[in-house]
């Protein structure tokens, strides 16, 4: 009798608890009727920056990633911001607000590519909708890593008055960091104005990185050839003096065998952003291959680790180097890089005879960039190869530079017009104020 007790007991207890886990269950699945608003009329919504096209590109992150400024979350309308001020952030937020002086709180998860971020700000007028463009706290290391487009999903939560909301998933597009956005088409509502520009060209100015740890070996080695002692900047007082250090890079560069390759084109498909391809400090030393841009900001790296002041000239299809001759920044002389795989010194170099000189057939492919002169000395070797080399490279660097003259003159008026953006004159120091190196 007792065991038949114990026994219904723990039926009762079985069935008591059973009941518990289903009334459980079901509260938890049936709606919150505490909840103070609802998510129909707060409205929450998030949508990728229409500047962006649904990209994301983690070369506009890194390079202007120390200038967001913190009054761009503030509770203006997006729209009210001006198109460079929309750079800053890939997404929108808009809320409606339920109550006056709402306070709002958006979460955005972390992923691989960046950490928790919040935004709270206060909503001022019940009924009125706000839109927000939240910076995201980026992980900049990662960023940096990313050298092929691959997908990225965002998860925000939408919170009023510490009450959770809504909850929207985002998904962008993230490009190569060697993805350099050119110009962003906005259309807009306006028929008289259908659409407009923002003009991104100045991002050039992120991938000249004069603190690459490579310069100084560099430096090392042009110093070993001989045209300067040592490299001194503005402070050597002549403008024979700037361009001889100049020559100095231009002579090591051309040992190095830098040879013109054309990659700018990409994968992206997006058909209101113009994108090119650059290769870092790095992928053009390693690779000896540079197309006219990789060139300019390769150069413009190391004249700026020498104190010399270098500007790049954007031209309709085209670009290529100037630095300043003088401390003041009067005088400017110009300097076509491509010009640089007119020759291959390592391959002339490697079919040298066994006294180190060039037999006729390699001495033929730069003979043209000699004086008779010059080529006599040789053959009768008064000349070295090393310095017959320093020849032939200050020869190139004079076509190189009166290469683009007549062009920069025509368009001079071009590049002081803020207009036109199809012409740019970037000045790396300048632009510093702004535009950091992706290193």
């Amino acid at each position: 009798m007792k065991n038949k007790k114990n026994h219904n007991r723990g039926r009762l207890f079985l069935i008591s608890h059973f009941s518990f886990l289903i009334l459980l269950i079901v509260s938890c699945g049936a709606p919150n009727k505490n909840k103070q608003y609802d998510p129909a009329k707060v409205n929450f919504t998030t949508a990728v920056n229409p500047l962006f096209d649904g990209h994301l590109y983690p070369s506009l992150i890194l390079a202007l990633n120390q200038k967001t400024e913190s009054g761009e979350q503030g509770t203006e309308n997006a729209a009210a911001h001006s198109p460079l001020s929309a750079l800053h952030s890939p997404l929108t937020v808009s809320v409606t607000a339920p109550t006056n002086n709402a306070v709002l709180r958006i979460v955005v998860d972390s992923s691989d590519l960046n950490y928790v971020t919040i935004l709270q700000e206060i909503l001022p007028v019940r009924g009125e909708t706000y839109t927000f463009s939240p910076s995201l706290k980026w992980k900049y290391d990662r960023l940096r890593l990313v050298r092929q487009h691959r997908p990225l999903d965002l998860t925000l939560t939408c919170y009023i008055n510490d009450e959770e909301t809504d909850i929207r998933n985002l998904h962008l597009d993230i490009r190569s960091v060697n993805e350099c956005p050119l110009s962003f088409r906005l259309k807009n509502s306006d028929n008289k104005n259908p659409s407009s520009i923002v003009d991104t060209r100045f991002l050039f100015a992120a991938y000249v990185n004069e603190e690459h740890p490579q310069i100084p070996q560099i430096l090392s080695e042009a110093l070993s050839q001989g045209i300067v002692s040592r490299f001194q900047g503005y402070q050597a007082g002549t403008k024979d003096d700037v361009q001889k250090q100049v020559l100095a890079i231009w002579h090591n560069t051309l040992l190095r065998g830098l040879s013109y390759s054309s990659i700018s084109c990409t994968s992206n498909p997006s058909t209101s952003t113009n994108v090119q391809h650059i290769r870092f400090f790095d992928e053009v030393w390693n690779t000896r291959q540079a197309n006219c841009i990789d060139a300019c900001v390769y150069f413009a790296s190391i004249l700026r680790k020498i104190g010399l002041r270098p500007v790049i000239f954007v031209e309709p299809c085209h670009a290529y180097l100037g630095y300043y001759t003088d401390k003041k920044q009067k005088n400017i002389a110009l300097l076509e890089t491509t010009v640089t795989s007119w020759t291959n010194y390592p391959d002339l170099l490697r079919n040298l005879d066994p006294d180190g000189y060039l037999p006729d057939e390699q001495l033929q492919k730069i003979a043209k960039y000699l004086t008779p002169r010059q080529l006599q000395d040789y053959a009768d070797r008064r000349l070295t190869t090393d310095q017959l080399l320093i020849l032939v490279s200050s020869s190139l660097f004079d076509k190189a530079s009166t290469y683009n003259q007549e062009s920069y003159n025509n368009n001079r008026q071009h590049f002081a017009d803020p207009d036109a953006i199809t012409f740019q004159q970037l000045d790396i120091e300048s632009l510093r104020q702004t535009v950091q190196p992706i290193n």
